[in-house]
């Protein structure tokens, strides 16, 4: 509990002993019927300090990576398949990295989606090749 002490011989204020306490001097205000009202306020100052998290960004990192060289060696299927878990689990398990791992899922899972489309377009061609024979 902290004291606050009003200065009422208009002199320079005295602060107290504890420098986490906030002193206020009552400012002199004039009340509309023209005697003077003295109002003690008390001062409340608050720090907030936000921190963004600086938590690991390894998967996400990786992720990005893998998704970028993905378009350009997404022909081996397991590297963007890598890439797509990371991203995930990086979002899931670090948020200081979000941006990085939602990169690394959305060019990974469009190289997925691309072999995907490849893979059942190959398998109807092979089914249309042996209703044929």
């Amino acid at each position: 509990m902290h004291t606050h002490r009003v200065n009422t011989d208009n002199q320079t204020p005295q602060y107290p002993q504890d420098p986490t306490a906030v002193q206020a001097e009552a400012p002199q205000y004039p009340h509309p019927n023209g005697s003077s009202l003295a109002t003690e306020q008390q001062s409340s100052h608050q720090v907030t300090i936000v921190r963004q998290s600086t938590g690991p960004k390894g998967m996400s990192i990786a992720s990005m990576v893998i998704g970028l060289v993905s378009i350009f060696l997404g022909f081996t299927f397991i590297l963007p398949l890598i890439g797509f878990i990371l991203g995930v689990v990086g979002l899931k398990k670090e948020p200081a990295g979000r941006g990085m791992a939602i990169t690394g899922v959305v060019l990974s899972g469009l190289i997925l989606a691309i072999w995907v489309v490849l893979i059942f377009s190959g398998i109807g061609l092979v089914g249309l090749g042996l209703s044929s024979q």
